[in-house]
């Protein structure tokens, strides 16, 4: 497949804008908090828990601990995890595809104990619980 000079050109335009908004100049992983540490163009600091990105749950310190920063700075990427994240989705609070984050933030939702959930909780107590599944034949 060839590439024309104008889709090269757009290509270029393209990751400067994403450049512009936030790229990392480092990353490492603070064993004691448990945590990845991104520092971006701009002198911010981006820190979260490793287990919260996708990839990176349950992966052991030293393994966190070698994060590679890809050149234009928009990746994050542990060679030995074979993991990578985009750093401007991490600025937006994406830490993984759209399936995970959906899985794990139905996971959050399920276990939420707000008032409203435990009085329907309650209700549905008294009439009996949930209904038992039936077998399909």
């Amino acid at each position: 497949m060839a590439v024309t000079e104008q889709q090269l050109e757009e290509a270029e335009a393209r990751m400067a804008e994403s450049r512009a908004a936030g790229h990392a100049v480092s990353a490492r992983y603070d064993r004691r908090r448990g945590r990845v540490v991104v520092a971006l163009h701009t002198g911010i600091e981006l820190t979260f828990p490793a287990a919260l990105a996708e990839g990176l749950a349950g992966a052991p310190d030293d393994k966190l601990a070698d994060i590679e920063v890809s050149p234009a700075g928009l990746g994050l990427h542990w060679p030995q995890l074979n993991a990578d994240l985009y750093v401007p989705a991490l600025i937006q609070g994406v830490f993984g595809s759209e399936k995970w984050m959906a899985k794990h933030l139905g996971a959050q939702g399920g276990r939420a104990r707000t008032p409203a959930k435990v009085a329907a909780a309650r209700e549905n107590g008294r009439k009996g619980g949930r209904p038992r599944k039936s077998a399909a034949g």
